[in-house]
């Protein structure tokens, strides 16, 4: 979504590097909140709260792995619209298994997918793999110098851990976040879509951005009742435990 702002404000990309590193910055934060909510989205396909975070930070470091590896390559990825492709069969089919799942009667809220925390790692790191095919060309056109980009890359990924992890909370606050989130996850692999079949095909960028700005508006615009959000395992089993004994004593 990276590809046309920087024609916007006439870059000029012989500026010092540390004012190219807080634009990198501030782009990965404003930019990252549609990637955020869908990893956060995917690890609560998992039943416990304490397996949703042990699976985004195993996640994000293979993600962390694969967008470096990716960046290295890109002169050669790029060159090849099946990446594309497969991006956005991978995006889009993500979308259709939730659309797809069965719901929780009570909570109307998709039931777990993930029997294990290392079904939901490799989802999560080729999700964040997808994501960047979008917008690496960019990535490299704002600096020539790879030490720069990589640092960059390195702080949009604890960028993105934080907002994930606050999406992982609101995801039970909030009753249409979660298939807000999938909706973005469609947009991003439409777009990726449009590109291999005629780029100019594809929106303008401040389009693409407001919509999901709407999105997500609308994704915020319900809380859940007290009474229906979901109860998922405490990060500390034994806590709970000690609960239950001293409800069974004042009885």
């Amino acid at each position: 979504m990276l590809d046309n702002i920087f024609d916007y404000i006439h870059f000029n990309f012989r500026i010092e590097a540390p004012i190219v590193l807080l634009i990198l910055i501030f782009l990965e934060a404003v930019l990252s909140a549609d990637n955020a909510i869908a990893l956060a989205a995917i690890a609560q396909g998992l039943e416990d709260k304490a397996l949703e975070r042990e699976a985004l930070n195993i996640g994000l470091v293979f993600a962390y792995v694969l967008r470096i590896i990716l960046l290295f390559t890109a002169t050669w990825v790029l060159k090849f619209w099946q990446f594309e492709l497969l991006g956005a069969a991978y995006l889009l089919w993500l979308v259709f298994q939730h659309f797809t799942s069965s719901e929780d009667n009570q909570t109307e809220k998709h039931e777990p997918r993930f029997r294990s925390l290392w079904q939901a790692i490799p989802v999560i790191a080729f999700t964040d793999l997808a994501f960047s095919l979008d917008s690496v060309a960019t990535a490299i056109a704002v600096s020539q110098d790879w030490w720069l980009v990589f640092i960059g890359t390195t702080i949009g990924i604890v960028t993105l851990r934080f907002m994930a992890g606050l999406f992982i909370e609101w995801l039970d606050i909030f009753d249409n976040l979660e298939n807000a989130g999938y909706i973005t996850v469609a947009f991003v692999g439409i777009r990726l879509l449009l590109k291999v079949v005629n780029d100019s095909l594809v929106p303008p960028d401040w389009l693409i951005i407001s919509a999901i700005a709407l999105i997500l508006a609308w994704g915020f615009s319900h809380r859940t009742a007290p009474n229906l959000v979901p109860e998922k395992a405490s990060e500390h089993p034994e806590e709970a435990g000690i609960r239950d004994s001293g409800a069974g004593v004042e009885k």
